[in-house]
């Protein structure tokens, strides 16, 4: 009984990780551009894989230890792989489609760009009263 049942919820399993798996596939061919693309295959495809993964631990029990680390290692490189695939995507220009409203990314790297030239400028500005001091070994308070 208790191998019928096991038998059961990890074949719904495999079966519900095929699903994911397939619109995985299907989201990469209707997305319209490769940001959505690359969330649409990552999110469906690391829970797809964990269902089979998770399914064929009830088929065989005694593999289920090998494939929580595989279930591990998914969830851990999955994320990651995706996030360096559009970092460089952004990187190289690639661009989004004309519906997205914001991209956070680019605002953030015009904000760290603008910082860097302020501090950049501070530090080689020789009119700041703290910058002459410091030069002439006088303290401020």
């Amino acid at each position: 009984m208790i191998s019928t049942i096991s038998d059961f919820a990890g074949n719904i399993l495999i079966i519900l990780g095929s699903f994911f798996l397939f619109s995985a596939g299907l989201g990469v061919l209707r997305m319209p551009d490769t940001y959505n693309r690359i969330q649409t295959g990552t999110k469906a495809t690391t829970l797809g894989t964990i269902l089979v993964l998770i399914g064929l631990a009830f088929l065989h029990p005694a593999w289920a230890l090998k494939l929580f680390i595989l279930i591990f290692f998914v969830m851990l490189t999955n994320p990651v792989s995706s996030h360096a695939l559009a970092r460089a995507s952004h990187s190289i220009g690639i661009h989004e489609t004309e519906t997205m409203v914001v991209d956070q990314l680019t605002i953030a790297d015009k904000q760290a760009a603008e910082h860097q030239n302020n501090a950049v400028d501070d530090a080689t500005d020789d009119t700041a009263p703290d910058a002459s001091a410091r030069s002439n070994g006088v303290q401020t308070e």
